[in-house]
C-alpha cells in the first residue's frame, strides 16, 4: 500500500483520489475548501490541515491546481511541498500549466531529490469518476516508470510524452486543435441548417466522409447525432468553455514565447473569450455552436 497525498481536491481531483482509496492506497487530501475536504472525509479519505502535514509521510505527491502560479506556491513555498517532503519521493503535477513553470517546478525537485512528472489529463470530468483518463506525461524515463502505476489507478491511457514539460506541451497542443475542429465542426452545422440540410443527415454524411473528426462523432455540438454530448443535456459541461480559454491563452503565450505562428489558435481563443465575456463561459465548450449559429 503506497502513501499518497493529493493536494487539490476539485472537479477533477476530488473523483482522482477517490480512485486511488479505491485501489487501496492510503491517501491524505488537502484543499483549501472545508466542503472539499469533508466530500473526501466522507469517501473514506483522511485529510491534513496543511501541505506540509499532508506530504510529511507521503510517498508519492499528486497535485491537481488551477493553474502555472498555484503549482509554484504549492511546490516552491516556504510550506511547500518541496520544503516538507520526505527524501525521494515522487511527485506528480496533473495540472494544466505552462510548460515553462513545469519544467522549473521540476528541475527545483530533482534538485532536492525528488523524481518528479508533469502528467496533465484528458477525458473531463466525467473521465475522473471512471478512472478513464489520458495522462500525458513529461519526465526522466525512471520517473515515469515510477509514476505509471499510480496513474493507471486513475486512467486508462498512459503516454511518455517525453522529458519535462512535454506533458504540457501535449495537453497545450492538444487542446488547442480540439478547440479548432469544433469550431469548425459548429460551422459546418450552421452552414448546413442556412443551406436546408438537416443535422442528422449532415452528421451521416460527414461523418463518413473526409470531414470526419472527434468534434463531430464523438461530441457533436448540435443536439441528436450523439447521444451522451453536452449537446443534448442543455450544454452542461463536459469541459467548460472557461477552461477551453485557459488553455488557449496558455497556447497562445507558448507559441508567441517560441516564435510559432498558429493563426487559427489565436482565432479559437478570440471565439471563446467573446463567448465567455457574454457570460456562458459556465457552458460546455461545444456551445461555440450556439455562438455560431446566432442563439446566443
Amino acid at each position: 500500500m503506497t502513501r499518497i497525498a493529493f493536494i487539490g481536491l476539485g472537479n477533477m481531483g476530488l473523483p482522482m483520489a477517490k480512485n486511488l482509496l479505491k485501489a487501496g492506497h492510503d491517501v491524505v487530501g488537502f484543499d483549501l475548501s472545508d466542503k472539499q475536504r469533508a466530500a473526501f472525509e466522507e469517501a473514506g479519505g483522511r485529510t491534513a490541515g496543511s501541505i506540509a502535514e499532508a506530504v510529511r509521510e507521503a510517498d508519492v505527491v499528486i497535485t491537481m491546481l488551477p493553474a502555472g502560479e498555484h503549482v509554484r506556491t504549492v511546490y516552491l513555498g516556504e510550506d511547500g511541498v518541496l520544503a516538507h517532503a520526505k527524501e525521494g519521493a515522487l511527485l506528480i503535477d496533473s495540472s494544466t500549466i505552462d510548460v515553462e513553470t513545469a519544467r522549473e517546478v521540476a528541475q527545483q525537485a530533482a534538485a532536492k531529490g525528488h523524481p518528479m512528472v508533469d502528467a496533465p489529463v484528458s477525458g473531463g470530468v466525467a473521465g475522473a469518476e471512471a478512472a478513464t483518463l489520458t495522462f500525458m506525461v513529461g519526465g526522466p524515463d525512471e520517473a515515469f516508470a515510477a509514476a505509471r502505476p499510480i496513474l493507471e489507478k486513475m486512467g486508462g491511457r498512459i503516454i511518455h510524452a517525453g522529458g519535462p514539460g512535454t506533458g504540457e506541451a501535449a495537453k497545450i497542443c492538444n487542446n488547442m486543435l480540439l478547440a479548432i475542429s469544433m469550431i469548425g465542426t459548429a460551422e459546418a452545422f450552421a452552414l448546413a441548417r442556412r443551406l436546408g440540410l438537416a443535422d442528422d443527415k449532415f452528421f451521416e454524411i460527414a461523418s463518413q466522409s473526409s470531414g470526419q473528426c472527434w468534434s463531430l462523432t464523438s461530441y457533436c455540438p448540435v443536439p441528436g447525432p450523439v447521444p451522451n454530448a453536452p449537446s443534448n443535456r442543455d450544454y452542461r459541461p463536459g469541459f467548460a468553455a472557461a477552461m477551453m480559454l485557459k488553455d488557449l491563452r496558455l497556447a497562445k503565450e507558448t507559441a508567441e514565447s517560441v516564435g510559432a505562428n498558429t493563426p487559427l489558435g489565436h482565432h479559437a481563443e478570440e471565439l471563446y473569450a467573446a463567448l465567455a465575456d457574454a457570460g456562458y463561459g459556465n457552458l460546455d465548450f461545444s456551445a461555440i455552436f450556439r455562438r455560431l449559429n446566432g442563439e446566443i
